[in-house]
């Protein structure tokens, strides 16, 4: 599957900015190619792999969707004060 990672719309920037210290976001478009079932497979296994969940879908009439997923800050993720 082919994803872009993009910028987000403007109401989804608000709402990663006021939980930004929790989590962790990935913006991706996915083109109009890539069909509703191999996209639901990809983020299936995103999710169960690698923790991500799914936040927001916005669908375009070219067929692009626009999707936002995050997941929780690890220790290992979170920048230590002074570095």
């Amino acid at each position: 599957m082919s994803a872009a990672r993009g910028r987000m719309p403007a109401a989804w920037s608000e709402a990663v900015a006021e939980a930004s210290d929790e989590w962790e976001w990935v913006p991706l478009r996915l083109p109009p190619d890539v069909t509703r079932i191999s996209a639901s497979i990809r983020l299936s296994i995103e999710a169960e792999y690698r923790g991500w969940e799914l936040t927001r879908v916005r669908a375009y009439t070219d067929g692009s969707r626009r999707v936002l997923l995050r997941r929780r800050k690890t220790a290992s993720t979170v920048e230590q004060p002074g570095q």
